[in-house]
């Protein structure tokens, strides 16, 4: 958690000569990482999913996810406007340093055929969109009953002005990139 927060904090010196930076407020930073994970289509099979996916994300976050309804009513796919169809987390400070840290650390070595992430997740905003298909890499749920393994997406938000420098500024936060 500390080696993340002071990765990000010496930024500024390794990325100055590459993207000019005048001062250190203009290198990137972590602002926040959102978790979530939409339950839609499996709230029709069974009623707990939602309960399920909420308790677990509490489990791996430390954090209460809040309840995401839907906006409009869909009738293709069966849904009302204020059905809950997701859950969502949004961590700063040292809740996210200890996630992103547990991430890197933990999660992804036990990834099956993990080779490293795509630089394309990275958009033009600055932000990192990492898919997870299982849940269960984490180690706070690796324990408990297998047929109720869901996928979740990370983002992580930094103040990167464009794809290059927040390419960079993850790769130096300790990020791994496929080469």
């Amino acid at each position: 958690m500390e080696e993340i927060k002071k990765k990000q904090d010496k930024s500024f010196e390794l990325l100055k000569k590459n993207f000019n930076y005048k001062n250190k407020m203009s290198a990137p930073k972590l602002v926040k990482v959102v978790l979530s994970s939409g339950t839609g289509s499996g709230l029709k099979r069974d009623k707990k999913i939602n309960e399920v996916v909420f308790d677990r994300l509490t489990k791996i976050t430390g954090q209460k996810p809040s309840l995401r309804k839907a906006k409009k009513s869909v009738a293709s796919f069966k849904i009302r406007q204020g059905d809950p169809i997701g859950v969502m987390v949004n961590l700063r400070g040292e809740r996210m340093y200890s996630f992103l840290d547990k991430l890197i650390n933990i999660a992804f070595p036990r990834t099956k055929d993990f080779r490293g992430l795509k630089t394309s997740a990275v958009d033009e905003a600055g932000n990192l969109t990492i898919g997870i298909k299982e849940h269960i890499i984490f180690p706070e749920t690796s324990d408990e009953e297998l047929k109720d393994v869901f996928g979740l997406a990370i983002t992580l938000v930094s103040t990167a002005k464009n794809k290059k420098e927040a390419t960079a500024f993850f790769e130096l936060i300790g990020i791994p990139f496929r080469k």
